[in-house]
Formats: structure tokens, sequence, C-alpha cells
């Protein structure tokens, strides 16, 4: 599910032809016409110590040959590409695909995850279909092709050639540099010279960027720092770890602590992580301000005019996850643009702009990107702020406070309980939906202290996609309540090694004089009820959610 396959690293690594059977699934799901073109690949720096490239290069690489219908191989250079990247050399080669190794901000490791992600040759990850196609085709598998004496330096710069005895002859395999088409396309959508003068010029801004020992480092330093101009010392983290140091590459308040006590210090006006694979992002503003996920996306869209791309391309729609606040959608209905409430998964935003329906989408999980990819692009993001920053020469604080005067503030909070028994998080589910959908709990009443909420609808919900009338069903439980104020209870794919139960909490608040309050003490009640009719603590034994973004 969710374009791939991830699980604990131990269970590649003990279950003997694991990897190939999965990607040789994937591979005889693509159609025979499009094996005769090219494949780009990937490698993730969890892959270079527990799977090490040269067995990798056996197992997949090999595999992608299958029986002689692919002609042409992308890797990145030393193995190493970003997920944008990924998404943007396979759009500018025309590939028949892609496939990456990563488990996105899990942690790494041998007691951590391992994964294989399948993009499309839109660029995008694989849509349902796909990876239902993929997993009937692994229940009758008998064989997987391979070619075990393949040796290819991923070290050196162009096209090594190979006498494979098929039918291409030779057989191409191209290394290329892991930023430069990345790079180019990145210049073609934003002004270089505005950001490049924000960082350099006589009102210039200091930056802290953290790229959380991923992926990102040689990205941060050659288009933050070479391009832009930022000093080498404005980035940290930057070397690609296996384990990523010990620590989750997950770019929140619970895991980015280093940028956090540096941006706390006040002397840096702007700060950023990235998750291990660049496309996942966190805004910090001075002395630590936090800029949550949905905010940024809604702040975004109602500044893309500071984009050059926009200005150009025009603003057909945006799309947010379920959970997202529903802050873009105010943005959306200033604009007069349609907005598309999707399941999570950036499969369902891919749709939509290939159909020319949306040009920004993003998720409350910090994920944040627009048409120019069909991938969430953190990086992108990124340099999408520092052009805000450039154009309205406000701070960060300022213009989240400009944004919450004019279209009011979304006091939004997630609360992860992570790891916890697959059956016990599966009733808790179960037993949520029997109690919301049922026709007494309609309308009901719940009072905290001084605050009184009146459920005005519940549902499980359910989504129709608008290109192909597809309809996905059961991606969260959602309470409505006649102030708009929201509840959502959703079991989480992002990881396979135990289940995560997220609670989402949401409430609207116009009058600029009630602004100024902690998201926690504001949505306290909201969490009370939610804790209430879940249960989540006692029937968990949990005291409290493992992370509160």
């Amino acid at each position: 599910g969710g374009g791939g396959l991830r699980r604990p690293t131990g269970l590649f690594e003990s279950q003997r032809n694991y990897l190939p059977n999965f990607v040789q699934s994937l591979l005889s799901s693509v159609d025979l016409r499009d094996r005769q073109g090219c494949t780009m690949n990937r490698f993730h720096t969890r892959t270079l110590q527990f799977y090490p490239i040269h067995i990798y290069l056996y197992v997949c690489v090999c595999l992608l040959i299958f029986k002689s219908l692919i002609g042409r191989l992308v890797i990145g250079q030393n193995g190493i590409l970003s997920t944008p990247a990924v998404s943007c050399i396979i759009r500018k080669i025309k590939a028949a695909g892609g496939i990456i190794l990563t488990a996105s901000h899990s942690p790494g490791g041998p007691g951590g995850e391992f994964g294989v992600k399948f993009e499309v040759a839109n660029g995008g990850p694989a849509p349902d279909i796909v990876s239902d196609k993929i997993y009937q085709i692994s229940k009758t598998l008998e064989e997987y092709a391979i070619c075990p004496d393949l040796r290819v330096d991923l070290s050196r710069l162009g096209r090594q050639e190979f006498d494979l005895e098929n039918k291409f002859k030779p057989f191409r395999v191209e290394i290329v540099d892991s930023v430069d088409i990345y790079l180019n396309l990145l210049r073609s959508i934003f002004d270089f010279n505005a950001i490049r003068n924000l960082l350099t010029g006589p009102n210039q801004i200091k930056i802290r960027i953290d790229a959380m020992n991923g992926v990102m480092g040689p990205y941060v330093r050659r288009i933050l720092c070479d391009e832009l101009g930022a000093p080498a010392n404005s980035a940290i983290n930057c070397i690609p770890l296996e384990d990523f140091g010990g620590q989750p590459p997950d770019p929140n308040l619970t895991y980015a602590t280093a940028l956090l006590e540096a941006m706390r210090g006040g002397e840096y006006g702007f700060g950023a992580a990235f998750d291990a694979d660049g496309d996942r992002y966190m805004i910090l503003g001075q002395n630590g301000f936090f800029v949550n996920a949905s905010d940024s996306l809604a702040i975004i869209a109602a500044n893309l005019s500071c984009i050059p791309y926009f200005c150009q391309m025009g603003v057909r729609g945006f799309g947010r996850s379920m959970p997202t606040s529903t802050a873009l959608d105010k943005v959306a209905k200033a604009m007069k643009v349609p907005v598309y409430e999707t399941p999570t998964g950036w499969r369902y935003f891919s749709n939509l702009m290939d159909s020319g329906r949306c040009s920004l989408c993003g998720e409350e999980s910090f994920g944040t990107g627009s048409d120019h990819l069909r991938e969430k692009d953190g990086l992108w993001a990124v340099l999408v702020w520092l052009s805000i920053l450039a154009a309205r020469k406000q701070s960060v604080e300022e213009i989240v406070r400009d944004h919450w005067t004019k279209f009011g503030r979304h006091y939004y909070c997630r609360f992860d309980y992570e790891a916890l028994e697959p059956r016990t998080a599966y009733f808790i589910m179960r037993d949520l939906e029997t109690l919301i959908t049922d026709k007494s709990f309609s309308h009901q009443q719940f009072a905290v202290g001084n605050n009184i909420y009146s459920v005005e609808r519940t549902d499980s919900f359910e989504y129709i996609d608008p290109v192909d009338g597809t309809v996905t069903k059961r991606q969260g439980l959602r309470i409505i309540f006649s102030d708009a104020s929201r509840l959502i209870f959703r079991m989480s794919a992002s990881s396979h090694v135990r289940a995560t139960l997220r609670i989402y909490a949401e409430s609207y608040e116009k009058d600029p004089s009630q602004h100024n309050k902690e998201p926690q003490a504001v949505l306290s009640p909201l969490i009370a009820i939610a804790l209430k009719i879940s249960q989540i603590h006692e029937r968990t034994g949990r005291k409290g959610p493992t992370v509160i973004t």
C-alpha cells in the first residue's frame, strides 16, 4: 500500500528472497510497452549499510532488466537522490517509472524500517490500482530474473554499457548528478536573485537548516549555500547517515530539537528541517516561533503571487488531505478557486494535478507541493517561504500573524499514539465508528468546563475522485461540531512495525484578540472529548501520546 512496501529492516534481512520477490512483482505489473524505455532508480541512505549497494544491484537493478525488456537504467551518483529529485528526473527523461529505497521519516537501522517505493511514469506514487496489481502478482509469482555478475561504479558520472546478451546491445546504465536536474527545475520556478539578496544583501537574514542526517545534505549545501549564498555553517546534520544519527528523521518539534534550540536563541530569523528523503519539512521563525504545517500550506496559498511560476501558470485549485486543517479553505474561498479534500496520500493529489484541477496541495504531516512535480517537495516549500520573506520584508511570525488577522486562526494539533498493538488499535477504531455513526450520537452535546460542543455531523470519510470516479472508503472518522470545530481519528499507514493511531483536533477563531493563546489550552476541551469517547488511555495503558504536533 501507499505506493510500495514498508516493513521492519529485520524482515528484509531474515526472509530469503523477500526483496527480489517484491521487486519482481512490481516489474511484472508494468505494461510491456512501457518496459522498453528507461527506468529511474535511487537509493536511500539507509541502504548503504544494511543493504550494500552492490547486493541491491544484483537483486533489484538486474531485475529491472526483466527478461531483456528494460534497456536503460538511470541512478543518482553514489546511489543518492531525494524523492522530489526522483520525481523531477522521471518526468524530465520520460522514464517508465522509478524505484526508491526509503522508509521516509521512520527510524533507520537494524531496529528500524526499510521500504521500497514505486513511482509511476508521471513521477508520482503508484496509485491504489497499481499497488493492488503488484500484490495480486506477488501471490502467484514463481520466479524472478536476476543478473548476478553485473558491476556498476556508482561514483562515476556518465554512461556505462554492458553486454548482457539480450535484445539491447549494449545495456546502458547512466549515473547522473544527484542535484543538477532538480536544481534547474527550481531555477525555472523561483526568482533566485531575490532569494540570494535576502540571504546575502544589506538586510540579510540568518538561516538555520537541518538536514537531519538524511538525503537532503547535498541539496542544502549545493542549493542554499553554494547557489543562493547562505553561509556554510547555516546547514547542520548534512552528512547522510544510515541510521540518521540515531534519531528518527522526522521534522517536528519532538525530533528536530537541535534546530529548535538554535532558533530559540534568537540569532536566526528563519529555520527549516527536512525528513530523510526530502519530501517533508518544518518551518520555524525567530525565537523558535513554530509554523504548523496546515498554516504553512494556507500561507503559501495566499502568497503565490510572490512566485514567478504561479504568476505565469496561474492557480487552478488547491488540495488538502482530510485531516489537514481547513485554513486552506478560507484562502481558496477568498481567491475563488476550488479546494479538494482527499484521503491522506500524495497519489490522490497526482490525479488532480494530472487533470489540471490542482496547482497546490498539502498535508498536515509537513508535506507540501505543487504541480511542478507529482511529489511533495520540502526544499521547494522552503524556497517558497524564503521568496515570501523576500517579497514582503517581514519576519516569519509577522507573516503568520497577518494571515491570522485576515483569515482567522485555526488552532490545531495532532496526537500520535505510536507502536500500539495492532489488534487493540483496530478495536478502538471499530468501536469508535460504531459509536459516532449511531443516530443517537448526532446532535449530542459535550460540556467541558465552560465549553459546550454540539455535534453537527459525523462520518467515516469517503472520497470520490472527481477525475475517474474511483471511490476510497474508511479513510478516518470525523466529528464536526456546530462551531466548525473538528475531531478526527485515523489509523496511520506510514509505519508497518506496529500500529499508529492519530487524533486530530481543530478549532477556528476569527477574533484577533484571541489569537495569542496556546493551542493546547484552546484545544484541551476537544482533546478531553476525544480521550473520553475513544478510551485510548484505558485500552492501551498509555498515559499520553508519543508525539504531539
